[in-house]
């Protein structure tokens, strides 16, 4: 078992969405990038939604995805953890990345979107039932784009994280009618 920490958070103040993950695999952790693995559909999936090509360099696939509203981080900051999978994750070990502080800091982010169960459980756990989720934001649930999670087909991926541009364009929308009725106000 080694110890693993998670990257900084990928936001800046065009982040409407952020995806969280549960904590980045050996080989991103390798690579100091997210979703490295090259059998991770996250790369491909975001290829395919936003139009971000694959084969740009790491840090023009996540200037792409922060000026389109996007944002990356992990649910856990460090974990003990043997291999890549969430599994293996020593729940007792783990600590939460900063949630209240991050809302705080972004108040523009509206959606997290949970790439998988693991992510999915230890957030609800550790942040929605904790009173860390302003009223404000809501959650998507996403199958995991884990090499490991096999049950589901990349189309059948695809069709799901689909939900990443309606939250996307849902919030443009929010952003429109606060600023009609602000016009209206004034």
């Amino acid at each position: 078992m080694s110890w693993s920490e998670s990257f900084d958070a990928v936001v800046d103040n065009n982040t409407q969405v952020v995806i969280l993950g549960s904590m980045p695999g050996v080989k991103s952790l390798e690579d100091a990038q997210y979703y490295a693995h090259p059998r991770n559909a996250f790369w491909p999936i975001t290829q395919s939604l936003f139009g971000i090509p694959f084969s740009d360099p790491y840090d023009e696939r996540l200037q792409r995805l922060n000026s389109g509203g996007l944002g990356l981080w992990d649910v856990y900051s460090r974990c003990y953890r043997a291999g890549s999978l969430d599994s293996n994750i020593d729940r007792s070990s783990a600590s939460i990345n900063d949630f209240a502080g991050l809302f705080q800091r972004f108040p523009h982010i509206h959606t997290v979107a949970l790439n998988g169960k693991a992510a999915q459980n230890a957030f609800q756990k550790h942040v929605v039932r904790a009173g860390n989720l302003p009223n404000s934001v809501q959650c998507v649930f996403l199958p995991s784009t884990s090499p490991a999670y096999a049950s589901m087909t990349f189309e059948q991926k695809l069709a799901a994280w689909q939900a990443l541009q309606k939250a996307l364009e849902d919030g443009v929308s929010m952003e429109k009618k606060e600023v009609s009725g602000n016009e209206h106000d004034a």
